[in-house]
């Protein structure tokens, strides 16, 4: 039954989705330029970035159920750690997440029409993980922005997770943390997978689910220990696909 319904899709992906998906990004990225200039950057981050993500994703459909939203505290910045299973994670974060953030981003993302100079407007951090050097400069230059509010989110896994298993983390994340003194709020995204597969365009229907942990205290963590608080934030992220494996 699921083929066939795969099959029945996929006129409308291609002719309805798809084209909505590229009309839309180019919208709101050209509105968020605008509002860059007559509001500020949260304003504009939020109001764009959110409306774009829900609308893609009622688009789909997909429906996304959210546990977890009061560990969040609104006034308190946070170093956001989530695993990647597909770019789906991105509406799913975007949209129903709630919380001012900046990516933390590939610097070829910049070149996407719509979505690089939109999010650049807005204070997002463009990464060239290719040099050493200028990705650590970009990161210092984030740093500012974290502050009253404001988080900063990573992909620590540095790429999707091809079959949903979570992969070993790289550790700038947590040294970022550390360094600006700041808790760590461990996210966990299921089902996006299922949505869009990794390195595919077999997009179809579905629903996903985002756990949002308790913070982590990174108070007395430093250099010497900050692989014991990448292997907790680890245990934490994938405790969440423990529990809906287990349901």
């Amino acid at each position: 039954m699921k083929k066939i319904l795969r099959v029945i899709y996929q006129p409308y992906k291609w002719l309805i989705f798809c084209p909505f998906l590229a009309i839309s990004t180019i919208f709101f990225g050209s509105l968020t330029i605008l509002m860059a200039v007559l509001a500020n950057p949260r304003v504009t981050s939020f109001v764009c970035g959110t409306i774009w993500a829900r609308f893609n994703g009622y688009l789909t459909p997909m429906l996304v159920n959210v546990k977890g939203r009061e560990n969040v505290v609104n006034t308190q910045s946070y170093v956001i750690v989530a695993n990647h299973q597909s770019q789906y994670d991105i509406f799913v974060i975007y949209g129903w997440l709630g919380i001012d953030f900046k990516w933390v981003m590939k610097q070829e993302l910049r070149k996407v029409p719509g979505i690089g100079i939109g999010c650049e407007k807005v204070g997002h951090i463009f990464i060239d993980r290719s040099n050493h050097e200028k990705a650590l400069a970009s990161l210092q230059a984030a740093r500012e922005k974290i502050v009253n509010g404001t988080s900063v989110i990573f992909f620590p896994e540095g790429t999707r997770s091809k079959d949903g298993s979570l992969g070993e983390f790289k550790k700038g994340a947590f040294k970022m943390a550390i360094d600006l003194k700041l808790p760590i709020l461990p996210i966990t995204i299921i089902g996006t997978n299922k949505i869009l597969p990794a390195n595919s365009m077999d997009l179809f229907p579905g629903k996903a689910r985002m756990i949002i942990h308790k913070p982590i205290d990174t108070a007395g963590y430093t250099d010497a220990n900050l692989d014991e608080l990448v292997r907790l934030t680890h245990r934490v992220v994938e405790s969440g696909l423990v529990e809906a494996v287990s349901k």
